[in-house]
């Protein structure tokens, strides 16, 4: 079924990637023009896609109280300026972008040839208008000795079920990188027992997908985070719509109206793009690609000077169809293997036979240094969930769970990794599930004496609701799944890593109550692993 209410604007579709990165070197007069009835900055500022000598900032021109694209029919040319300090009296570059209406007035400046392991400050200025100030860093180069990396980790940021106050606290863990693993927005038109409402009902349309982010961005809290430093971003399913597997759609509930799935993906891809920082050649077909179903590229290798690769994955947009639901309905549940043959096909993948092969591929390297990790940022939990409800098991099929044949041989190019380089250490950093989960990835998960190959921590949501389980049941878990040693499923929050070359430290971070702006932040557990041992120990 096809509607006014959700079909993309063609012109907004065919829109060249090209004009995305667009730096005009145009004379101060030609931007100095433009004339706002409000400060058009109200959606901040971010920078992301951070390399040795470069980063892609962001921001957005957007109008307070407004929805949609609210400046008009024209694009705007916007200044922008990086800095040496926060008073820009040392301006180590400069120039014009263009904030373009077929792109919702967002800006992606592409900045290249900064030095190389260092802060930034960085602004945008259009008309007599300026934006707030954001701080960002290059990496350090490839062959370049490193003491410490400290990344935050986050997902699942529900808007209805709380505020944001998590990021005001991440904020001043003086991270180097924040590592969001998806479900940034959620299309859903409401929640029950709402914190606050979402304005909009469904998001289908590439109007209603700006209108969420909108939302989300004008917040606070998250503003402050994006402007404290660099974010490396990923994707899970809500971003588009829940469950959705591919080029195929979900079905998040029966009240949902029917939609056209290309030309929605098409839209969420396109305003995903639009609002994170992020560079153009993700486009692999620019815009006109998106809405005749091409990928949008995520998946990347950073590598952190000789300490650390970071593997960004992208475990949504590649995978197979879900399959072994309940009753035969489409979407996710929980289910028993043993009543699905299908389960167990080799052929099924989650992260699509391109990407598996580039990770295969990227993990056989040998590492810059005897003591790098190799870090892996994806969408949710990795090793087995066995909710035991049956005699034998019961598995939610939309994550790993349901793709064992995929999931072993990711384990395999771990183990294989390994022999390759004893010395490096593999975590797998994960989200989507709204709960904490550490623990070791098993060689053999059926055979927890089986060597281990890498360490998991899979954390809790910035608020998104969970299944609230009990200590009991949680202790439960944790005994019919023993490669797990720690499970907390109430807490909202984030983890921060802290790499050295000796030893990896993460602490789940947890704030007090999720449905107050004031709440205070602390210290749920902390884990140690060490450099070449894939143990995790809780200090």
């Amino acid at each position: 079924m096809k509607t006014s209410a959700t079909r993309p604007d063609r012109r907004q579709l065919l829109a060249l990637a090209s004009a995305t990165a667009a730096a005009l070197w145009l004379p101060r007069r030609a931007w100095a023009q433009a004339k706002f009835s409000s400060n058009p900055f109200t959606l901040g500022v971010a920078s992301g896609a951070p390399t040795a000598d470069g980063v892609v900032l962001w921001t957005r021109l957007h109008l307070a109280g407004q929805l949609g694209t609210s400046l008009g029919k024209d694009s705007v040319t916007v200044a922008w300026e990086v800095a040496h300090d926060e008073a820009f009296s040392r301006i180590a570059q400069s120039g014009q972008a263009i904030a373009s209406v077929d792109l919702a007035h967002s800006v992606h400046v592409e900045v290249a040839g900064l030095e190389p392991n260092r802060w930034y400050f960085y602004r945008f200025m259009a008309g007599d208008a300026q934006s707030a100030v954001g701080r960002t860093r290059t990496l350090p180069t490839p062959d370049a000795q490193v003491a410490k990396l400290r990344l935050a980790y986050a997902s699942c940021q529900r808007w209805e079920h709380g505020y944001f106050s998590a990021y005001r606290h991440m904020a001043r863990e003086q991270l180097d990188l924040v590592l969001f693993l998806g479900d940034y927005i959620y299309e859903y038109a409401g929640a029950a027992n709402a914190v606050r409402q979402v304005t909009g009902a469904w998001v289908q349309s590439l109007d209603d997908y700006r209108q969420r982010y909108a939302l989300h961005k004008g917040d606070a809290d998250l503003q402050a985070m994006h402007a404290a430093c660099p974010w490396l971003l990923t994707w899970d399913d809500h971003e588009v719509q829940n469950d959705y597997a591919g080029t195929t759609g979900g079905f998040g509930s029966s009240a949902e109206p029917p939609s056209d799935f290309t030309l929605r993906r098409a839209s969420a891809y396109q305003a995903w793009y639009e609002h994170m920082p992020v560079r153009a050649s993700t486009l692999l077909q620019g815009m006109k690609g998106l809405a005749t179903g091409a990928e949008l590229r995520v998946f990347q290798k950073i590598p952190y000077g000789r300490l650390a690769n970071l593997h960004l994955l992208d475990p949504r947009q590649y995978k197979d169809p879900i399959v072994c639901t309940q009753g035969g309905r489409l979407g996710s549940s929980t289910f028993d293997p043993r009543t699905c043959a299908a389960w167990s096909d080799p052929k099924r993948s989650m992260l699509g036979q391109a990407q598996e092969a580039w990770l295969a591929a990227e993990l056989a390297k040998p590492v810059a240094s005897a003591s790098a990790w190799q870090v892996l940022g994806q969408g949710t939990l990795l090793g087995p969930r066995n909710f035991k409800t049956s005699p034998e098991k019961m598995l939610w099929n939309d994550g790993w769970d349901g793709y064992p044949a995929a999931r072993q041989r990711l384990v395999d190019a771990l183990h294989r990794s390994g022999q390759t380089n004893p010395a490096a250490t593999a975590v797998v950093l994960g989200g989507d599930v709204h709960e904490n989960w550490v623990g070791h990835v098993k060689a053999d998960y059926n055979d927890i004496k089986s060597a281990s190959v890498g360490v998991e921590f899979c954390g809790t949501s910035i608020t998104s609701r969970a299944g609230n389980a009990s200590r009991s049941v949680v202790d439960g878990w944790l005994a019919d799944n023993p490669h797990f040693s720690f499970a907390e499923t109430r807490a909202k929050g984030y983890g921060v890593c802290e790499f050295t070359p000796t030893q990896l430290t993460t602490t789940l971070r947890v704030v007090d109550d999720v449905t107050r702006k004031d709440a205070a932040i602390a210290t749920l557990a902390s884990f140690q692993v060490q450099a070449g041992r894939a143990q995790v120990e809780r200090i």
